[in-house]
C-alpha cells in the first residue's frame, strides 16, 4: 500500500524546511510525496526559489503524515483559517503529525499542539506554550503520533526518525547513507548555547524583528484558541 506524505507549501516557506525532509521521504519505498499548497500556483520561498505544488487543498488526497514547514510565511498560516480548517481535516485522519521549525506554530494555531510536547526553532521557542503545548528543546520530539523537528535542518533528523517509524531502521539507515548525511559543521555555533555569546546575541537582535510579529500574532492566536476551548 502506498503511503502518501503531505508537505504543505506556502509562499515564503523556509526552503530547507520543506527539501530536506522531501528527499528523505521521497527515498522511502511505496511512498508518495506531495507539496500541497491553497492552490496549485508557483510559489517563492523565503529565499526567492520557486517552488511548485501539485496538490491543492481541494484535491489533496488524505494523508497518512501530514507535516508544516517553517518559514517566514508562518504568521500569516497561523491566521489562515482555511489553511487551519485544512491541517485539522487532514490531522483527523492521519497516521502522523508533523512539524519542522517554526511550523510548529501552525500546528498550534490549527488547535494540534494542545496539551502535547513539541519543539521548534530556538529563537521562537518560547511561544509554544502560548498555545497550549509542552515546549522541549530537541533535535526532534515525538509526542505520540505527533512528531515535530527543530530549526531548518533538523528536518532531515526528523524525516529520518519518520522514516525509522515508517519503513524501519534499516532502511532509514540506508537512506542516510545514500544521502551521505553526516554532519561535521565547521563551527560548533548550530545553537545559542554554544555559539560564541558575540554571535548568539547577533543573531538574537536579527530574529527580533520576527520574534515581535510572531509573538504577536501568537498572543491573537492563543485569545482565540480560549475561546473556542
Amino acid at each position: 500500500m502506498t503511503l502518501h506524505i503531505g508537505l504543505l507549501l506556502f509562499p515564503r516557506v523556509q526552503q530547507l524546511d520543506l527539501t530536506g525532509p522531501y528527499d528523505v521521504f521521497a527515498s522511502m519505498p511505496d511512498t508518495k510525496v506531495h507539496l500541497v499548497c491553497k492552490t496549485r500556483d508557483s510559489v517563492q520561498s523565503s529565499a526567492g526559489m520557486v517552488l511548485t505544488p501539485d496538490a491543492s487543498y481541494a484535491d489533496c488526497p488524505a494523508l497518512d503524515v501530514l507535516c508544516v514547514p517553517g518559514g517566514s510565511g508562518v504568521g500569516d498560516l497561523m491566521e489562515d483559517e482555511e489553511t487551519l480548517a485544512f491541517l485539522r481535516e487532514q490531522a483527523a485522519g492521519a497516521r502522523y503529525v508533523t512539524s519542522v521549525c517554526t511550523g510548529s506554530l501552525v500546528l498550534g494555531a490549527a488547535g494540534l499542539l494542545r496539551g502535547k510536547q513539541a519543539t521548534t526553532h530556538w529563537a521562537y521557542h518560547d511561544l509554544l506554550a502560548e498555545l497550549g503545548a509542552i515546549p522541549v528543546h530537541a533535535r526532534v520530539v515525538r509526542d505520540g503520533n505527533l512528531f515535530t523537528g527543530g530549526g531548518i535542518t533538523a528536518g532531515i533528523d526528523f524525516a529520518l526518525t519518520l522514516a525509522a517509524e515508517l519503513v524501519g531502521e534499516h532502511e532509514a539507515q540506508a537512506i542516510q547513507l545514500q544521502m551521505e548525511y553526516a554532519p561535521a559543521p565547521p563551527f560548533d555555533s548550530g545553537d545559542p548555547s554554544r555559539a560564541p555569546a558575540n554571535v548568539a546575541d547577533d543573531v538574537r537582535e536579527r530574529c527580533a524583528p520576527s520574534l515581535a510579529a510572531r509573538g504577536a500574532i501568537t498572543a491573537r492566536v492563543a485569545e482565540r484558541l480560549k475561546s473556542n476551548a
